[in-house]
C-alpha cells in the first residue's frame, strides 16, 4: 500500500511538471526566417502565428510567387525550431521517458 501512495504522489509531481511545462510553451516566441532574413516568422509555442516581417524589397506584384514561397519556409523553419524546443522541454520533464510515437499532449 505505502508503494502505491508513493506512485500517487509521483504521478502527480509529474502532472504538475507537466502543466508548467506547458505553460512555458504557451509563453515561447519562437522565429524562423527565409531568404537570407529578408522573411522571418514568430510563432507562439502552441503554433500561433505572432507576427511576420518582410522586407519591402521583396514585395514584388510581379512575382507572387516568390513571397509566397518565402513566407512557407520562414513558417516551416520556426516549426521545426519550435518543435525541437518544445521535444527538448518535454524530455526534461519526463527524465528521458519515452513516451510512445504519435502520443499527442496537450499544447
Amino acid at each position: 500500500m505505502k508503494d502505491i501512495m508513493g506512485m500517487m504522489k509521483q504521478a502527480q509531481q509529474l502532472q504538475q511538471k507537466m502543466q508548467d511545462a506547458q505553460a512555458e510553451i504557451g509563453e515561447l516566441e519562437i522565429e524562423g526566417t527565409s531568404g537570407a532574413g529578408l522573411v522571418t516568422i514568430k510563432l507562439s509555442g502552441k503554433g500561433d502565428i505572432k507576427g511576420i516581417s518582410i522586407d519591402p524589397s521583396l514585395i514584388n506584384p510581379e512575382e507572387p510567387e516568390m513571397l509566397e514561397d518565402l513566407i512557407m519556409a520562414a513558417h516551416n523553419d520556426a516549426k521545426s525550431k519550435s518543435e525541437a524546443v518544445i521535444a527538448e522541454k518535454m524530455q526534461s520533464v519526463t527524465g528521458g521517458l519515452n513516451l510512445p510515437e504519435g502520443l499527442k499532449l496537450p499544447f
